[in-house]
C-alpha cells in the first residue's frame, strides 16, 4: 500500500482520525436520506483530492459499509497507483461495453471495491456524461452502500461539474497554503453553476504542527494508555 494511505498504514495517526472524523460528518450532514453517491474533486491540481478519496472510502470500508470508489479522472488518474494495483482495465472499459463489472474491480483494503479509470480515453467529457454513465451510477446505488468518485479538478476540465449533476453530493479538496482563494471560489461557483449539492470543503496539508492537532496527539496517547476508554470525536481537517 501507498503511504499516501494512512488509514490503513497508520490508523492511530491525527490524520486517520481526521479521514474518520470527515466520514462521520458526511454521514450526519443529512439525517433524513442517505448519501450514497459522492463525487471529490478540487480547484486545481495536485491539492490531495485523490488521496482523500482514497482514505475516505477506506474509513467507510472499515466502518463496515459495502463501499466502491471509482477513479472518474478519466485524464491523470492515480487510485491504481495509490492501492498498487493494475491500470489498464476499468471505468473507461466498462463505459465503452468491452468489459463487465466483474472484469474491471479490484478488492483492497477493509474489503473496498475498486475501479480504475482503465485506458485514457480521447474523450472524457462525453464519456462522463454519457447515459451509460448515468446508467453505471443508477446501478452501483442498488449494490454498495456508498460510492465515491474521485473527479478531476474542477477548476480544470468539466468532468466534475458534470459529475456533480449525477451524483447525491460533491466535496471540494483545498490544500493549505497552496490553493489560492479566488480558485477555491471559482471552483465554488463552477459547481454552484450546475446546482450541485456542495457537502462543504475538506482542507489538507495542515502542518500537524499547528494549533489543532494537539487534541489529536493526546488523544492518541489516552486511547494507547486507556485501551477500553470510550473514545471521543475531535473536529479538524486533513
Amino acid at each position: 500500500m501507498s503511504s499516501e494511505l494512512i488509514t490503513i498504514t497508520n490508523p492511530k495517526s491525527p490524520i486517520a482520525e481526521a479521514y474518520r472524523t470527515l466520514r462521520t460528518n458526511i454521514q450526519f450532514s443529512n439525517v433524513d436520506e442517505d448519501l450514497k453517491v459522492i463525487c471529490v474533486t478540487s480547484s486545481g491540481p495536485s491539492e490531495g483530492k485523490t488521496t482523500t478519496s482514497c482514505n475516505l472510502a477506506e474509513t467507510f470500508a472499515q466502518s463496515g459499509k459495502r463501499v466502491l470508489l471509482i477513479d472518474g479522472d478519466l485524464r491523470k488518474p492515480r487510485v491504481h497507483k495509490v492501492f498498487k494495483i493494475s491500470g489498464t482495465k476499468g471505468l473507461t472499459n466498462l463505459l465503452a461495453g468491452q468489459l463487465s463489472l466483474e472484469e474491471v474491480t479490484s478488492y483492497v483494503g477493509s474489503d473496498l471495491t475498486v475501479i480504475p479509470c482503465g485506458p485514457i480515453p480521447p474523450n472524457p467529457s462525453e464519456l462522463i456524461a454519457s447515459n451509460r454513465m448515468k446508467e453505471l451510477i443508477a446501478n452501483l446505488r442498488q449494490q454498495y452502500d456508498v460510492v465515491i468518485i474521485d473527479a478531476p479538478p474542477v477548476g480544470v476540465v468539466t468532468d466534475s461539474a458534470i459529475l456533480s449533476t449525477i451524483v447525491d453530493g460533491t466535496l471540494l479538496v483545498v490544500a493549505s497554503g497552496k490553493t489560492e482563494i479566488d480558485g477555491a471560489k471559482r471552483a465554488k461557483q463552477l459547481l454552484e453553476n450546475v446546482n450541485a449539492r456542495i457537502l462543504g470543503v475538506v482542507m489538507t496539508m495542515i502542518p500537524v504542527t499547528k494549533k489543532g492537532y494537539y487534541g489529536y496527539q493526546y488523544y492518541s496517547y489516552e486511547e494507547e494508555a486507556q485501551p477500553t476508554r470510550k473514545k471521543r470525536s475531535f473536529f479538524s481537517k486533513v
